[in-house]
């Protein structure tokens, strides 16, 4: 199975690592794959450049085995619609299992994404859950759960795609746009991200 994890990462942080990591032990995944979003459809245009948030991701997850970057979105012109990314992945990779990897806030709004029906015919939807929030679905999304969700993760195997696993993680609230925040007002971040991205940020005065 391969994992997907999309994200401006603007800039990546432990948030963000430390999910990948643990969903990608727990279900026994062949390799996570990092996709760096171009320009988003739901939000403002990361603050830093494409080359500097893709340099920032190399830094983070280089050593980590299993770990790798796709620049398909970077590549690509226009926004970055995950709908179009996975119909990408899914032609050549046609018989693997696909687990597209997102936060329940995310997935709360799923039924806001372009497209967002066509997901689980290309992927399964792993749910990183941490411990005590509590987010309430839109009605249509409740129901994609309540149809799709399996109790074993071992039925992802059996499946290239549909299917919906809520993984609990580590409670970590750590926010990029807090830590770009920090970085304005001339205090630092480390500890919310690795050494070699905060390096590479203040090298480069990223954020200020």
């Amino acid at each position: 199975m391969i994992g997907i994890l999309g994200g401006t990462f603007d800039p990546v942080h432990f948030g963000h690592l430390r999910i990948a990591l643990e969903i990608f032990q727990k279900l026994a995944l062949a390799e996570v794959r990092f996709l760096p979003c171009c320009l988003p459809p739901h939000r403002s245009a990361p603050q830093a450049a494409p080359q500097d948030r893709l340099a920032m991701l190399q830094l983070a997850i280089e050593g980590q085995a299993g770990f790798c970057i796709d620049q398909r979105e970077l590549q690509r012109s226009g926004f970055s619609y995950m709908v179009d990314t996975l119909q990408s992945l899914r032609a050549e990779l046609p018989t693997r299992s696909l687990c597209l990897m997102m936060g329940m806030d995310a997935f709360v709004g799923l039924d806001s994404w372009d497209r967002w029906e066509q997901l689980v015919t290309l992927t399964h939807l792993v749910i990183a859950c941490r411990p005590g929030a509590e987010e309430s679905p839109h009605p249509a999304v409740a129901a994609l759960l309540a149809e799709r969700q399996v109790s074993e993760p071992a039925v992802l195997r059996q499946h290239i795609a549909g299917r919906i696993w809520l993984q609990p993680v580590s409670q970590l609230e750590i926010s990029a746009s807090g830590i770009r925040e920090m970085v304005r007002e001339a205090k630092s971040p480390r500890y919310l991200l690795p050494d070699r991205v905060w390096e590479y940020l203040s090298v480069n005065k990223l954020y200020q």
